[in-house]
């Protein structure tokens, strides 16, 4: 899909953090949310619901942590996207639809939120490749959604992981489903190193490839 000319992305960092809060609003995205629902236990997230939530959002960010991408049109900040590795997310581990399926260390997408203006507009989509680049630049190796397959009509609301036909349509690939409309997909974004050959040695350190370094006695010296 080719980028609509007038979006850009950018990491979120500190001095982005008006940019969030305005695209949020008042209400932290949804409920006082603030992107903190997958970060923290249910008594955690409504002990903090609103400014809390905000505040634990800023934290993090002022600490380096740069937990998604904001999308910017003409106007101004339009879209958000959490990004960063599973193990960022502990509400995943936790959850009997969700959990990891093994041990791969991927990065997760768990969240969109797309201002009104842009809404049904293929915005979610871009984000989506968006996070993708933001996440192989980053050193990730495959990325894991974990997007709705609804059965029927669902408000926008309950849409916030992405919908799965979103995620297919980025060459993402089902790789478990324990509920009929939570599917988790994923999708190599970076090409894993080889494996070394078996019974391969490596040339010790500091040793030329000419051979030992130690020098010859002269003829002179010799038979002494």
């Amino acid at each position: 899909m080719a980028r609509r000319p007038e979006l850009t992305f950018q990491p979120l960092g500190p001095e982005r953090l008006p940019d969030l809060e305005r695209l949020f609003g008042p209400r932290g995205a949804c409920a006082g949310c603030w992107c903190m629902w997958w970060k923290t236990t249910r008594p955690e997230f409504e002990a903090g619901k609103g400014d809390g939530n905000r505040d634990a959002m800023r934290r993090q960010v002022r600490a380096g942590v740069v937990p998604g991408i904001i999308a910017y049109d003409a106007e101004g900040p339009v879209g958000w996207c959490a990004v960063e590795p599973r193990s960022a997310y502990p509400r995943l581990a936790r959850s009997r639809t969700l959990a990891p399926v093994d041990d791969e260390e991927v990065w997760s997408v768990p969240c969109f939120f797309v201002a009104r203006r842009a809404r049904h507009s293929g915005l979610t989509r871009e984000l989506l490749a968006a996070a993708a680049g933001h996440a192989r630049r980053s050193g990730a190796a495959v990325l894991e959604g974990y997007p709705v397959d609804p059965r029927g009509k669902t408000a926008d609301a309950w849409l916030y992981t992405g919908l799965a036909s979103t995620f297919e349509r980025e060459g993402f690939a089902e790789v478990a489903r324990r509920s009929p409309t939570r599917p988790i997909v994923r999708k190599t974004i970076r090409a894993r190193p080889a494996p070394k050959a078996p019974g391969a040695r490596a040339r010790a350190p500091g040793r030329s490839r000419a051979g030992s370094s130690r020098k010859r006695p002269s003829s002179a010296r010799r038979g002494r």
